[in-house]
């Protein structure tokens, strides 16, 4: 008898009634409880708790009743949030379906039917359309399986909506699915983790069947940022199982990860070619590109990302390559929809991002036959590279290929402008304070970038200039008259200082110039603000010229500030608040900070490939490169952007020491370290009635103002450069944790 209730026991024990699964993940996570002490406790594997919570797969006996039993009493203790003014409803999806099957979503393929360029445009053509930015995500759970056997795609079904904001597909029916999907195999059966919680089955079973399968029927992609641009290709995130089903390998070898690319007669490339589709220059790399060459205005591409072959650098995208894929999805997706499909990496596409929101041709108005024909779209770089001024070339560059082999370049030859680093020794008064703060500016070179009038053409030569501060180009002129110890602070406001204890704003080594040197427009236009005349004596001016930057900085910077109010991190915030919010807001969601530090690698990378220099190739110096075939070449742009930053940060310091008699000990790009008695930058910053100073540093998010880098004490910065022999080693490098290494003395 005792074997027949026992019996009886584990047939009511097979059936112990579970919670939706993402409720599993929130009372594990209310109690505190980390999935492998949940595994440990029930004596299964980490990875099967979490298919448990993510409604891949379901418990079964014994570890079933346990496991409910664990639910229930978590129920109790933290009971779920209702809303009273709309009644709770249950739309899970159950396990068995019983009633007709949904019928598979429509589908078309990814280009429209064929029209022409000109029938495409519009009258607001030349106005930059941006993204709707994406609300406020919420930790995303992995998607439930649902019994939909006739249907190509399913829904969460144990789950009444997808995770609260998690960005969605967009409004564009070609798109509805989102921009892109992660493809993983599970269980034998191979899955697109799509943006919203999405999840599409995937009947493809080689690398030219899912890319033709994305084109017909998955939907993906996203629609364009301007008006004459194009929309942005579907992109496919191939986990290391999806690589195992399509015969690719997990990881490169060391001579692949050197090419970039596995071998042309790899397999897959075969069965590519055989099926008529191309790869581009980069071959078959960690960001492969799939197309057939265009008809008209219809496009046939898609791309690869492959994080096991190091695409998503670990510099700028954290350990976003190791998440499963629903949360990888949610990682990417959300960066797609505020910035915009990755295209490569984060330099790739901050790059891509310009061309993205201002295209180089746009249809023509129609002529006499009433056609419409490609031409120059008014404000971008055009399609068609310009050669840079000679003081504007990088060492190397064709134009420089008559100088003697080993002459370096001075001041008066090559135009060097670059962020700070400067350090000095602390005076004996800064030695008898207890502490060093760092404080570091937000989206430095996007703010840098922001307003910002740039060339947009070929540089003109002129002798013996006036100059102009409205003129973007590169001016030689001799500033070493400038002193900084008499500097004007406003229009008729002259101050006094110590200008042993200060950078220079001309220099990034923070060294006074000795003579003529190349500057780009914003240097010398701060030498005249500050009160000084200048007297160029030539230049390469653009007369042709544009705020090209603004809507680049605006979407990013719209990405950043979205996505740190998503952190707990808002534009509004008092002084005190906003530190408050600042301590620790990476822990608040992981995934979230990896979108952060992604949006600011954009920048900074973007920036950096408008003077992209050789990689390989198999250059020599005098020979061309392949970056200088591109219109987005432009080390011009790049070095007025950097001198506009490392401007913007000195005016600061000046009003900061004009106003405080504080000045600081070093300076390193964005970074600025003063010796201070407290550990807060609200210790030295000089607010009155929560108002900071005009023209000097604030506290807050938005790009320009500046939080909190870093404390440590007056002893630990002298025993460092004691211990390493140098008084001037800069300090602001490793203000953040203390951790100092790859100290270089100048030996």
């Amino acid at each position: 008898m005792s074997e027949l209730f026992d019996r009886i026991d584990a047939l009511v024990a097979s059936r112990s009634v579970l919670p939706p699964s993402a409720e599993r993940k929130r009372l594990r996570q209310a109690h505190g409880l980390t999935l492998d002490e949940v595994a440990a406790a029930l004596d299964v594997r980490r990875a099967t708790v979490s298919g448990w919570e993510a409604g891949k797969t379901e418990p079964r006996p014994p570890e079933r009743d346990a496991y409910a039993r664990m639910l229930k009493q978590l129920a109790e203790l933290y009971p779920a949030p209702t809303n009273p003014a709309a009644p709770e409803q249950d739309t899970a999806v159950p396990e068995t379906f019983t009633g007709e099957p949904a019928p598979a979503p429509q589908v078309r393929t990814l280009a429209a039917a064929p029209v022409s360029e000109a029938a495409a445009m519009t009258a607001t053509e030349n106005t930059q359309t941006s993204a709707p930015v994406a609300p406020a995500p919420a930790a995303a759970s992995r998607p439930a399986r649902t019994a939909r056997p006739s249907s190509t795609s399913r829904r969460p079904g144990a789950r009444k909506a997808p995770p609260a904001g998690t960005p969605a597909g967009g409004t564009d029916p070609r798109f509805v699915n989102g921009p892109l999907a992660v493809v993983d195999v599970e269980d034998g059966q191979v899955l697109a983790y799509c943006v919203g919680g999405l999840v599409l089955e995937v009947p493809a079973k080689s690398i030219p069947a899912l890319v033709e399968w994305t084109l017909k029927e998955a939907r993906l992609g996203q629609p364009k940022l301007s008006g004459p641009g194009k929309d942005a290709d579907p992109l496919l995130v191939l986990t290391e199982s999806a690589l195992e089903r399509y015969g690719l390998p997990v990881a490169l070898t060391e001579e692949e990860r050197l090419a970039g690319r596995i071998p042309e007669g790899h397999k897959v490339i075969k069965q590519l070619a055989r099926a008529d589709w191309k790869l581009t220059k980069r071959g078959f790399g960690p960001w492969a590109r799939i197309y057939r060459p265009a008809t008209g205005s219809e496009r046939a591409c898609v791309q690869l990302c492959i994080p096991s072959w190091h695409a998503l650098d670990t510099r700028h995208w954290g350990e976003a390559g190791k998440l499963a894929p629903a949360e990888l999805a949610r990682v990417l997706g959300v960066y797609a929809s505020r910035v915009m499909t990755p295209r490569g990496s984060t330099a790739v596409t901050g790059l891509e991002l310009m061309t993205a929101l201002h295209p180089p041709t746009r249809a023509s108005e129609p002529d006499a036959d009433g056609k419409r024909h490609s031409e120059h779209n008014p404000g971008s770089l055009g399609k068609d590279p310009v050669d840079c001024a000679p003081c504007e070339a990088p060492d190397g560059h064709p134009l420089l290929a008559d100088l003697p082999r080993f002459h370096v370049r001075g001041p008066a030859e090559k135009l060097f402008e670059e962020a700070y680093d400067w350090a000095r020794p602390m005076t004996d008064a800064e030695c008898t304070l207890r502490h060093l703060v760092g404080i570091d500016v937000n989206m430095a070179f996007a703010a840098g970038a922001n307003g910002l009038v740039v060339g947009l053409g070929a540089p003109t030569h002129v002798k013996a200039p006036v100059f102009d501060a409205k003129l973007p180009g590169s001016w030689l002129v001799d500033l070493s008259h400038v002193d900084l110890s008499r500097v004007r602070v406003a229009k008729n406001k002259w101050a006094d200082l110590d200008a042993s204890l200060l950078p220079s704003p001309f220099t990034p080594k923070g060294e006074r110039p000795e003579g003529p040197a190349w500057y780009a427009t914003p240097t010398v236009a701060y030498a005249v603000e500050l009160g000084y005349d200048v007297a160029p004596i030539e230049a390469y001016v653009r007369y042709e010229s544009g705020r090209y930057l603004d809507g680049w900085y605006n979407r990013l910077r719209d990405a950043y500030l979205t996505t740190m109010a998503d952190l707990g991190v808002h534009a509004d915030l008092s002084p005190e608040d906003f530190l408050a919010a600042m301590d620790g807001y990476k822990e608040r969601d992981p995934e979230l900070a990896i979108v952060v530090s992604a949006v600011k690698a954009t920048v900074k990378g973007g920036l950096g490939k408008l003077r992209e220099r050789p990689r390989g190739e198999r250059w020599r110096p005098g020979e061309p490169w392949r970056a200088l075939s591109r219109p987005t070449w432009r080390p011009d742009i790049r070095a007025a952007v950097i001198s506009r930053t490392r401007i913007n940060l000195h005016r600061k310091i000046v009003k900061h020491a004009a106003f405080t008699g504080q000045y600081p000990v070093a300076v390193l790009s964005d970074c600025v370290v003063y010796a201070v008695d407290g550990t807060s930058p609200l210790d030295f910053l000089p607010y009155r009635d929560g108002k900071p100073l005009p023209g000097g540093f604030k506290l807050g998010i938005n790009p320009g103002l500046v939080k909190h880098e870093g404390t440590q004490s007056v002893l630990w910065g002298e025993e460092v450069r004691e211990r390493f022999n140098a008084p001037e080693l800069n300090l602001a490098r490793y203000i953040k944790d203390g951790t100092v290494t790859d100290v270089d003395n100048g030996e």
